[in-house]
């Protein structure tokens, strides 16, 4: 899929940017000629004569050398290529970008370009969720930038938590579907999955028995039809999918904050089992067997996430698929709450137990919309995934 193609790397000054020495590997093995563009704070993790010998080019880091900009260096660099990648995108380059600023070489090309960009943040956690990075990721991705991760996991500082740089063969598989030929390219599309997790204590929570199976696929499929696709999922069974934007998040307040932080959208899809509710006070401390009797827990109500996401006034995005998980009247029940929440569609199915389908490989569902309800065979998740897609795709397209 890479044959001939030319990518424009740009490698910030991190921890993480000795992963792109691999990236370079992983993307020549796939036919893409690569030309490394180092900052001066980069040079200080991984050396120019690394990088050029990975790609058998010339590095470029200076933004006034006197031979390339003779030629205008920087316009032919931002321009020639059919894909510009930054790996890893600190906190620095992520604001310098959203400033509009271009004080070196790598800024300059990213200002001067009209060429998609893709971007693989990689910084401390508290970077990560610091307000002024998050509106830069927000402003970014108005703009059109395009994300793979972070993820979570055990930063180099000694913390934990999101902020790692994807890995190299997730870069590649987005950078893979930067190119796809698929009627959502272009598209940006939210998932949401798995369960949620609400603490009682430090050690006990409330969950439910979603796997998570059907968004993970869900999230997939899109991806494959070209879609920028951003995972928003709680702690679930099966892996993320590759491709994707993946966002963890543990209770459902999280995913809702997570699911503002990803809009606007081109589409929604809200296959998360979001626990209704929570405990209002959960105890920072383990809760102990006492001879009062036992606990008495008082339940507060969680952030409706669809429902609010389908009213928006502002931002909603032009097409809101829900998820109803029903054990009697799936029809009657999926087709209120479709109208109670304000969704355009609801994706509905039988989850009782006879049906093994809760944690199970297959699915039966039922799209609910304006024109009714349409009853789905029986199939593979992945299938189901594939069927939806590609109505999702034909309604944008429309």
């Amino acid at each position: 899929m890479l044959s001939s193609k030319r990518i424009l790397l740009i490698i910030g000054g991190g921890i993480a940017a000795y992963k792109s020495l691999d990236l370079i590997r992983r993307l020549r093995e796939r036919g893409a000629a690569v030309t490394p563009v180092l900052t001066r704070a980069a040079e200080e993790f991984v050396t120019p004569l690394s990088v050029s010998a990975l790609a058998s080019e010339k590095v470029y880091g200076d933004l006034f050398d006197l031979t390339a900009e003779a030629e205008m260096g920087h316009i032919q660099l931002s321009r020639s290529a059919d894909l510009i990648v930054v790996a890893p995108a600190t906190a620095d380059l992520m604001g310098k970008m959203a400033g509009g600023l271009a004080n070196d070489l790598a800024s300059t090309l990213l200002m001067a370009t009209d060429t998609p960009v893709l971007c693989a943040p990689a910084m401390n956690v508290r970077m990560w969720e610091h307000p002024a990075t998050r509106r830069n990721l927000k402003q970014l991705q108005a703009d059109g930038v395009c994300f793979v991760g972070p993820n979570e996991g055990d930063m180099a500082c000694g913390e934990y938590g999101p902020g790692r740089m994807s890995e190299p063969l997730e870069i590649v598989a987005a950078v893979e579907a930067q190119f796809a030929a698929g009627p959502l390219v272009g598209k940006r599309v939210l998932v949401t999955s798995g369960p949620t997790h609400e603490p009682i204590d430090p050690v006990r929570y409330i969950a439910n028995r979603s796997s998570g199976a059907q968004g993970s696929a869900v999230a997939q499929a899109l991806a494959e039809l070209g879609a920028e696709v951003i995972f928003v999922t709680g702690p679930a069974d099966v892996p993320p999918p590759s491709g994707v934007q993946v966002v963890p998040v543990e209770t459902a307040q999280q995913m809702s904050d997570a699911v503002d932080a990803a809009l606007p959208v081109d589409a929604g899809v809200f296959a998360a089992a979001v626990a209704d509710w929570r405990v209002a006070s959960a105890s920072d401390k383990k809760l102990k067997k006492s001879r009062d009797g036992l606990p008495v827990l008082e339940f507060a109500e969680n952030p409706d996430i669809l429902k609010r996401v389908s009213r928006m006034e502002n931002g909603r995005p032009p097409l809101v698929v829900g998820f109803a998980a029903e054990t009697d009247d799936v029809i009657e029940h999926a087709t209120a709450k479709r109208l109670r929440k304000g969704c355009d569609w609801i994706v509905a199915n039988d989850v009782s137990p006879a049906t093994g389908i809760m944690g199970g490989s297959e699915n039966a569902v039922i799209l609910i919309s304006d024109s009714g309800a349409e009853e789905w065979p029986r199939m593979g998740k992945a299938e189901v995934a594939r069927r939806l897609a590609s109505r999702i795709a034909d309604a944008l397209a429309g």
